[in-house]
């Protein structure tokens, strides 16, 4: 059995409105004769007359009538569905965003970004998810709205990314450790006792690169699998731990951080979506309130893959 021709709803709520072929016409913009057919197709899908004569004009039928109230809504909704969204209002938003989140993410830009979202759009909740691994797959199924973090080589090519911060990495111990009095040299910084983050389990990285070209090797007493544990660990021992500076702000409250003695790599944070929310008025919301928290004013120009 064919597919009705939806098109028919729009002539037949013409017909109810009028309750006569002629102004029907007019208010399509057809024909009488192209309205006659029209109801004629009507009554042949329908089984129906849905308009019968009655002295010089047409009465609706009983399924007629009792199609009246319904058209117009139905209607309404396809043409909502189809016209470009309208403008936001915040002050309604209900809606629920998860994110996937870096290690330190939510500790340190949680509040602001908490706050502005409370005072904009008090009825958006969110949920943050501890981001384990570089997998695109919750981005693509939709259970994950916005993913921040370094961008993966693995990332999807369809994904869209944007520049949240560059980032460096510092050194960190609790005050008046021993490493503190005086020059922080390489030797001095290999030879301490270093707290190692990996989430992957790997020992060494591009820190240890870079003291590897020096001819040293930094002590690696302990692996933790995440900034905030390691320092945790560093604030109640005599362990060194190397995070990024921007990344873990306040969490080193009451710290004493230092530059690093060796050249290492600067990274980049990022945030990633898929680009069905492109268009999505309450997405590009959470966007720019994720960017705002993270520091700088942003308005976004467009969508499209690489950092920008």
């Amino acid at each position: 059995m064919s597919a009705p021709d939806l098109n028919l709803l729009i002539t037949l709520n013409a017909l109810l409105a009028e309750g006569s072929v002629a102004g029907a016409a007019r208010r399509l913009g057809l024909s009488p004769s192209a309205m006659s057919r029209a109801l004629a197709r009507l009554r042949a899908t329908m089984g129906d007359p849905l308009l019968v004569r009655a002295g010089r004009g047409l009465v609706p039928t009983p399924r007629a009538l009792a199609l009246r109230e319904r058209i117009g809504p139905l209607l309404g909704e396809a043409e909502a569905a189809l016209t470009p969204a309208r403008e936001l209002d915040l002050s309604a938003l209900e809606r629920t965003f998860t994110l996937r989140t870096s290690d330190g993410f939510v500790e340190n830009f949680g509040p602001r970004l908490l706050e502005r979202a409370a005072r904009e759009a008090p009825g958006a909740r969110f949920r943050f998810a501890l981001k384990a691994d570089k997998d695109s797959a919750p981005l693509r199924d939709g259970s994950v709205d916005l993913d921040t973090g370094v961008v993966g080589a693995s990332a999807g090519p369809e994904l869209r990314v944007r520049m949240l911060f560059r980032d460096r990495f510092v050194g960190v111990a609790r005050a008046g450790h021993p490493l503190l009095d005086g020059e922080i040299s390489a030797e001095r910084y290999a030879a301490a006792r270093h707290i190692c983050m990996s989430r992957s389990g790997q020992e060494r990285g591009p820190i240890d690169a870079a003291l590897k070209a020096l001819g040293l090797r930094r002590n690696v007493a302990t692996l933790v699998g995440g900034f905030t544990a390691a320092l945790a660990l560093a604030r109640a021992t005599d362990l060194v731990a190397s995070v990024p500076e921007r990344h873990t702000g306040f969490l080193r409250d009451g710290m004493q951080s230092f530059p690093l003695p060796v050249a290492v790599p600067g990274i980049v944070i990022s945030m990633i979506w898929h680009p069905r929310h492109d268009a999505d008025p309450a997405h590009r919301w959470l966007r720019g309130c994720v960017k705002a928290a993270c520091g700088e004013e942003w308005e976004e120009t467009g969508a499209g893959g690489g950092e920008g």
